[in-house]
């Protein structure tokens, strides 16, 4: 495919450029086809300081013109480091605080003191407009007061707007109309939210137009001060979709991903080049590391979140884990534990002997760079400094001697290769995230590696994975730089389609937006100076089950049968399907496509590799001995030639460690491969006993299958509680029931489970497999009757259970006296709902519907929309499903015996980390009481003796009459999230945190009520103030807003339920935050759209209740105004 422009002229210089944070890699090529690669550090000239090095001229020289193609970090970093452009956020009357606000989640579940992230806005101005969802005008446009408002920011000097409307993405011309009257005003740039995003979703529309607002500017100016160098150049930049864009429309909500993108590009056309159409990259550089999938087109997201902002664009899927040569490795409480904190480039790894002022060394922590050295796959004289090789021995000795004194005896050398095998899994861990979890067999992948630090671990993560072959390309250092030149230049646009349900009808209703979408795709890649002939265009549509969240992109089936094709992919991906639920359409898309006219292999053969000297040999620490490894150069290794390993391939921008059991190779075109030809090393040998790599290992083994239960319930999910609110949690369990491993979702839900799972034991002795059962008795492990419970027992290798997964959602309604079954005035527990006692769902494998039919259906109060009830469930069995098949697989890998050995040790390590915590406090008796509203105490002495706790709850109050009751095991809860905060440190959320703790709790009690009383507000009330008690005791923290702030509402056909933040209590030395929610729920808020959209209601403000926190030196947070306006008579609950 050819530019037409390319035709009208001679041949140019071209330059293909990633300007990252640290360095801007640069490769020119030639007219007559050279290439030439140059690194320098980066800055905003970097790009002419590269070209001008290539081109061999002085830095005031006049560059020629030529074709430049470029990728940037300066948004991204402008966006991590808030020094992007001030501007003004306009926003609908009653929502000035909506974005602050944001999904009123706190980042990190157990940090008490809690920092949200800092506002790109300096101002705010509410637009008085209103339009409903269905594009009725319920408040003209202000436009008298809004240039008022304006004119007066505009004398501040300010000159950039953000313009964010509700529900402007379906009725934009409110924002159209402020946006002309702004640039009338003189206003320079106006991001609107329609044009940034034009998708549902008032919060992420507006966090992606105020970024744009916030970056675009700011690109714009560094781009114009480039071309202005850049004299007759064309310029191109590289968007977060992998596709090229000219730079005068590049936009700053499309650049965050703009570097690692082309990454991505580059490893699909390198591996299509091969004949690979199925590519995994791996990008392992110095803090982090980035992964992605290609399987003959990219996979691409349309929402991400970077710094806490979230993007809603399109952009090439990639994974990022912090894991790379910087990742800080230590031993702490019997683990050895690797990252997620980086060593960065100051104070480095150890052996870059980097000094402060008095000449002591900055680095005291080891990091994943001096492990490889250490190990000998790394070495000294392959750098371009000298490295402290004999202060990383020590440090590494001080590390085994750490292990030594907690019994463990272990050499320095067996302790780093623990660190490597900490290290590898995660980043493994990471790939399979972008396949497995998605359907995909990870070993028909080709892994394309690049990066500063992939090549010392490239063997050992195929190893894991079980990919037979990598490639190491020769652009491998500076492939981002190399994407930019095999790119295509792409435009992508969309239009929201209203959820139209999937049918012919409705499908050629589509033909009108989907040809004005491809019209302005092709006219814009015209005028770039491409002719039609070689443009491509591709239809996509987002689709989804009726009442789900998530939607899945297909591109148009060439039959042409979506529905077809939804069901495929819905199938790979959360293996089941939802027979008779109507399908619906959520978006159009257009990507208009323009192919570039390099060949990926066109350049390689002219590059060569600097030499570094003569073959000779070096030892080399694996798998639990000293090898004798062949050190060569690349470029003296000739084409066909191989290598087996072990092997160190030495290049001017890295080193490979070829393993024992890999081949490598390499071609004419200088590509190196690596075949994995024996297994004879195919796998630590593990034993029951633990270990400090071990125990890391299998702890995050146990954690990532909670973890992906949860992504495979949120995504299939049709309650706004579980797929919006992500109202639940996931978790694993012995074969008793004891729980393993509590992926860190919701914390009233911490630890109760497993009453739950024993409880099911304990009736149900004789299961079989296919079985799964249900409960949300708050007798017997519960919380409260929405909280639905879904137990499934996984059966290995006999007739009784192995082990257990379970997982716990709030379901929108389970009847009782009012929609949303959270009624404020209950007095029993039937007036709440239907009670499932340890129910048989599914019996060996058939779903027991008419069962889930009689039950959600008896008594006075029946549920109220039975079919959300079984979509609810069915995503849970689907979520326990996948944790049922990722436990198999564990046991086919290491053997039951080891995973059941593990699954104790766990335990232990996270008992013995929770006493350390409790050495801190001082020893005796730490006593607080406080009470409920109507004067019922809540009472707690906790005595401290050394490294166990007794928490006394004698005292507190006598059973509600309503339904403040407390179940137990929500009790059990509060206590274990209070000392988890206490910790401080990540620990595994299992059995053995509550294991140094007694506690006693009085019977027949507000906090352990007798069966029949009344539990919903204990659940979402009383357990608030149980952690305000305890943290009083404790002196760590002021009381929070004691509150979850519950609204329910509905009729006969449906119920809604919410829970809504509030103010956090202030610390010693810290304030309290605003508008987040606290302690025991971190559940998202729904956002105001999607509430109106789908419910008669319309919500007339969200802001913050500023000064309702307090005064003084660290005050409490303020709360929050939610207010809503009910368009037809509905129930109405409200407990807080």
């Amino acid at each position: 495919m050819t530019e037409a422009s390319t035709a009208r002229r001679p041949p140019r210089w071209k330059f293909w450029i990633d300007r990252g944070g640290t360095f801007t890699d640069c490769i020119g090529v030639s007219p007559e086809g050279a290439v030439h690669v140059v690194k320098v550090l980066s800055s905003d000239s970097a790009p002419l300081v590269g070209i001008r090095r290539i081109l061999n001229l002085n830095p005031d020289d006049p560059i020629q013109p030529c074709e430049v193609k470029m990728g940037t970090t300066v948004a991204t970093n402008a966006l991590l480091e808030r020094k992007g452009r001030d501007h003004a956020l306009l926003i609908t009357k009653g929502f000035k605080d909506a974005l602050e606000i944001g999904t009123q989640q706190r980042p990190k579940l157990f940090d008490l003191r809690i920092e949200k992230p800092t506002l790109l806005y300096s101002r705010v101005i509410e637009v008085e407009e209103r339009i409903s969802p269905r594009g009725e005008i319920l408040a003209p446009l202000n436009e008298g007061l809004l240039r008022d408002r304006l004119s007066a920011i505009r004398q501040e000097g300010i000159d950039n707007l953000a313009v964010v409307l509700l529900h402007a993405f379906a009725f934009p011309e409110h924002e159209i109309r402020i946006a002309d009257i702004a640039r009338e005003l003189g206003f320079t740039h106006v991001s609107c939210s329609h044009e940034t995003c034009p998708e549902i979703g008032f919060t992420g529309r507006g966090d992606t137009a105020t970024a744009d607002a916030y970056l675009t500017p700011l690109l714009i100016d560094y781009l114009r001060e480039l071309k202005q160098h850049l004299p007759g150049s064309s310029l191109k930049m590289m968007q977060s979709s992998g596709g090229l864009i000219e730079a005068e429309k590049f936009r700053g909500h499309n650049s965050i991903l703009s570097g690692p993108a082309a990454g991505v590009v580059a490893c699909a056309r390198i591996g299509e080049r091969f004949g690979f159409p199925k590519v995994i990259g791996f990008d392992m550089g110095g803090t982090s590391t980035d992964v992605s999938r290609y399987d003959g087109q990219f996979e691409r997201v349309y929402e991400t979140q970077t710094a806490g902002v979230r993007i809603k664009a399109p952009m090439i899927h990639i994974h990022t884990v912090a894991a790379g040569g910087g990742s800080l490795c230590r031993f702490h409480a019997g683990r050895l534990l690797s990252g997620p904190e980086s060593a960065g480039s100051d104070p480095g790894p150890i052996c870059y002997g980097l000094v402060d002022k008095e000449g002591n060394p900055k680095a005291r922590d080891l990091a994943v760079t001096d492990i490889n050295l250490f190990l000998g796959r790394l070495l000294p004289e392959n750098f371009p400094f000298d490295l402290n090789k004999e202060a990383v021995k020590a440090r590494m000795q001080s590390t085994a001697e750490q292990c030594r004194m907690e019994g463990q005896d272990f050499t320095p050398e067996e302790t780093a290769e623990g660190f490597l095998q900490i290290t590898n899994l995660k980043m493994a861990q990471a790939i399979k995230e972008v396949s497995v979890a998605q359907g995909h067999d990870v070993r028909d992948y080709l892994l394309c590696c690049f990066g500063g630090a992939g090549g010392q671990h490239a063997c050992a993560i195929a190893r894991q994975l079980g990919i037979k072959k990598i490639l190491i390309h020769p652009f491998a250092g500076v492939l981002s730089a190399y994407g930019m030149g095999v790119a295509d230049t792409v435009w992508e646009g969309s239009c929201p389609i209203g959820q139209l349900h999937l049918n012919e009808e409705n499908l050629d209703s589509l033909k009108t937006p989907f040809e004005d979408l491809e019209r302005e795709g092709v006219t814009l890649i015209e005028s770039e100076g491409f002719t039609r002939d070689w443009i491509e265009t591709q239809r996509k549509l987002d689709l989804r089950y009726v009442g789900t969240e998530t939607p899945i992109t297909l591109l148009e089936p060439k039959d042409g049968d979506y529905k077809k094709a939804f069901i495929d992919q819905h199938h790979q991906l959360y293996g089941y399907v939802r027979e008779g639920r109507p399908i619906e359409i959520l978006q159009c898309r257009v990507e208009v496509t323009s192919k570039t006219e390099t060949d990926p292999g066109q350049f390689i053969a002219s590059v060569q590799s600097e030499r570094i000297g003569q073959e000779r040999r070096t030892s080399v620490y694996f798998s639990g001995d000293n090898h004798e490894a062949r050190v060569l150069n690349r470029s003296d290794l000739s084409a066909g030639e191989k290598v087996t390993g072990p092997a160190l391939i030495l290049e001017s921008i890295g080193t490979v460690w070829v393993e024992p059991g890999f081949e490598a190779g390499i071609d004419e075109d200088q590509n190196l491969f690596l075949d994995w030809i024996s297994e004879d090393h195919s796998e630590t040998n593990y034993t029951t006993e633990s270990d400090p790599i071990s125990l890391e290992v299998f702890n995050n083994l146990f954690m990532s299958i909670a973890e992906q239960m949860g992504t495979i319930l949120r995504l299939t999910s049709v309650s706004t509680n579980i797929k919006e609110r992500l109202d639940f949690s996931c978790a694993v369990f012995d074969r008793v029931g004891r729980l393993v491993a509590n992926a860190p979702h919701i914390p009233v839900h911490l630890g109760a489970m497993g009453e739950t799972v024993r409880a099911v034991i304990d009736q149900c002795p004789k299961m079989k497999p296919g079985n799964v059962y249900v409960s949300n008795n708050p007798y017997r492990g519960g919380s409260h009757l929405p909280d639905i419970t879904v137990v499934t027992p996984v059966f290995t290798s006999n007739d009784r259970p192995s082990f257990y997964v379970a997982s716990r959602a709030h379901h929108a309604d389970v009847g009782g006296v009012s929609p949303g079954s959270v009624p404020a005035f209950s007095t029993k527990i039937e007036e709440e709902g239907v009670l499932l006692d340890n129910v048989r769902l599914v019996s060996e494998g058939v779903f027991e519907e008419d069962v889930f039919k009689s039950l959600f259906t008896s008594g006075d109060h029946p549920a109220r929309n039975l079919a959300d009830n079984l979509a609810d469930l069915q995503a849970q069995i689907a979520a326990n499903n996948k944790g049922f098949h990722l436990l198999e697989d564990l046991v086919d890998r290491y053997s039951e015996e080891v995973v059941h050995a593990f699954m104790g040790h766990v335990r232990e390590n996270a008992a013995r980390q929770v006493c350390e915590a409790l050495r801190k406090i001082p020893d005796g008796i730490h006593s607080f009481e406080d009470s409920l509203d109507d004067g019922n105490p809540i009472r707690v002495s906790i005595e401290v003796v050394g490294d166990r706790a007794t928490v006394d709850f004698t005292g507190t109050g006598q059973e509600d009459p309503g339904n403040l009751n407390a179940p137990k095991a929500v009790v059990q809860s509060a206590v274990l999230y209070v000392f988890r905060c206490l910790v401080g440190e990540d620990i595994p959320l299992n059995e053995g945190c509550l294991q140094p703790i007694e506690i006693k709790i009085p019977k027949n009690s507000l906090i352990d009520p007798a069966p029949g009383h009344a539990v919903v507000g204990g659940n979402v009330e009383t357990s608030q103030r149980i952690v305000d008690v305890l943290l009083g005791a404790l002196g760590v923290a002021a009381a929070s807003q004691g509150t979850m702030n519950n609204i329910a509402f509905g009729d006969e056909e449906f119920g809604y339920y919410e829970t809504l933040a509030g103010g956090v209590g202030a610390c010693e030395d810290y304030p309290g935050a605003s508008a987040v929610h606290t302690h025991m729920t971190n559940t998202r808020v729904t956002d105001p759209e999607i509430l109106e959209t789908r419910h008669p209601i319309r919500l007339e403000q969200f802001t913050i209740r500023h000064g309702s926190g307090g005064e003084g030196k660290f005050p409490g947070g303020d709360g929050l105004i939610r207010q809503y306006r009910f368009l037809k008579p509905l129930d109405v609950s409200v407990l807080t």
